[in-house]
């Protein structure tokens, strides 16, 4: 084939993928617009005709919680020993007052976490140290159960039940405030979430960075809206509160395992399922007397291969096997919210056909460049299509930046946008895994528990991150 049919060839296949990829993000803009239209209609309604008249409430302004209401705090660990210690000493020290007792999941051929549990618990009564029957890692759904078991146990032995159950991560910043604020709302929901930030790492701020960009528009709208439409509330895994009821209902249904090990999201699903139909989800969005935001912090990922195999877990959980366990449902709201996390696989696919036809172009222009080739002209349709895909690009660049700033300052809010490329790469490649993570479950393969190398700062770091944890809408 001579090089002019090839580059002529190149060319039909640039513009046919230019056109695949522009009418797909059509389609997903006058999905975000409608979405971005609502949630700014919301916010305008809320600030002059309820903020106008009631002053902002804080945690301290709540009313106190119920005296015999108790809190069980979850946190499965495997590996977690540079970490779990840490968070452990903070709980204890930071929630002097409150009702609640820490139940945290290790694995018998885990010595090294449970010696740095057992040395955290020393002379506490707050903490309870589980072992799981079999050796680690099994799931983290399957730790789950096992901590359902003690607080079933315990609850037997004691004779008093407990309100809630509140799911962390062994590298988790808690808020200070956090139990008094999911106390005050439990008694009104089956699930109370909290924010999630993530903080910012300085040695790696393109991809650890590109989770806060996300996060802020997540936490900062999305699940605003999410609860504002009264569709169900989706459980982050960390920083939320299920009622115990709730859980004790669902339990009754699944044989004593309300933690599903079949899934790779157990905490998304969890959360779908206690808040859909007539029951409530709430998102608390509330921040304490000092401006901060009552939320969840912890350092995500830092590494490329690792941020990739955590979000292959949740596309392949959320976005495709979701189709398969969770299903549909009968209101056009839920519905509505199901398809929007579900797309993240497609995004992907036209995110990659998008990046190759922007490869394919540079190839022709400069093939044109050397005089070799002439470009086919583009048609006046697929012009017009372009010209609507980069208004509504820079409109969605815009939105995020505003909510990055909100959280991480103007130069986290600068850099957002060209680490859209970066987030872009990892959920495209991320997806690619996450088809091989579907198919193997589809084929009976059991779900493993695949986790990263977390990060805590020791005490130094965690006094110089407080200055700026008062982080939260400017609104």
């Amino acid at each position: 084939m001579a090089s002019d049919d090839i580059l002529l060839f190149l060319d039909f296949l640039q513009k046919e993928l230019l056109l695949f990829a522009s009418l797909c993000f059509l389609i997903g803009t006058v999905d975000d617009l409608v979405f971005d239209g609502l949630w700014i209609f919301y916010r305008l309604k809320r600030k002059l005709f309820v903020y106008s008249r009631y002053k902002r409430a804080t945690v301290e302004t709540l009313g106190d919680p119920a005296p015999d209401g108790r809190m069980a705090i979850f946190v499965p660990a495997w590996n977690e020993a540079p970490v779990i210690g840490a968070m452990l000493d903070r709980c204890l020290r930071q929630w002097k007052t409150s009702a609640y007792r820490i139940y945290v999941g290790c694995y018998p051929n885990d010595r090294a976490t449970i010696a740095a549990v057992a040395a955290a618990a020393s002379g506490s009564g707050k903490l309870r140290l589980v072992i799981c029957r079999q050796n680690g890692p099994t799931t983290k759904a399957d730790c789950l159960n096992h901590l359902w078991d003690a607080l079933c146990q315990d609850e037997i032995e004691e004779k008093s039940n407990y309100t809630a159950v509140v799911l962390h991560d062994a590298e988790d910043l808690v808020h200070p405030q956090e139990l008094r604020l999911l106390e005050h709302l439990i008694g009104r929901a089956a699930l109370v979430q909290l924010p999630v930030i993530p903080r910012r790492a300085t040695r790696s701020r393109w991809v650890a960075g590109h989770y806060g960009d996300e996060f802020a528009e997540l936490h900062g709208k999305q699940m605003v809206m999410r609860e504002a439409l009264g569709a169900s509330i989706p459980s982050a895994g960390v920083g939320c509160a299920f009622a115990r009821d709730a859980l004790l209902k669902l339990s009754v249904k699944t044989k004593g395992k309300p933690f599903d090990a079949r899934s790779m999201t157990e905490d998304y699903e969890l959360g779908l399922k206690l808040t859909e139909g007539d029951s409530r989800g709430i998102f608390a969005r509330l921040r304490d007397r000092h401006g901060q935001l009552v939320a969840t912090q912890e350092f995500f990922p830092e590494k490329l291969g690792d941020a990739i195999r955590q979000k292959s877990r949740w596309i392949a959980g959320i976005s495709l096997s979701g189709w398969d366990r969770l299903g549909w449902n009968n209101d056009w709201r839920e519905n509505w919210m199901r398809l929007r996390d579900r797309k993240a696989a497609m995004a992907a696919i036209v995110l990659a056909v998008a990046y190759v036809s922007v490869i394919l172009t540079a190839i022709l222009l400069l093939a044109e460049m050397l005089g070799v080739y002439r470009l086919q002209p583009v048609s006046e349709f697929l012009k017009t299509l372009l010209l609507i895909n980069a208004g509504s690009l820079m409109w969605r660049q815009l939105l995020k930046s505003c909510f990055v700033f909100a959280l991480y300052g103007l130069r986290e809010a600068l850099l957002s946008m060209p680490r859209t490329i970066v987030a872009n790469l990892i959920n495209i490649l991320a997806a690619w895994r996450a088809v091989g993570h579907y198919i193997n479950q589809l084929v009976g393969h059991p779900v493993n528990w695949e986790k990263t190398a977390h990060f805590y700062p020791d005490a130094d770091d965690v006094q110089k991150l407080r200055p700026n944890l008062s982080v939260g809408e400017r609104s």
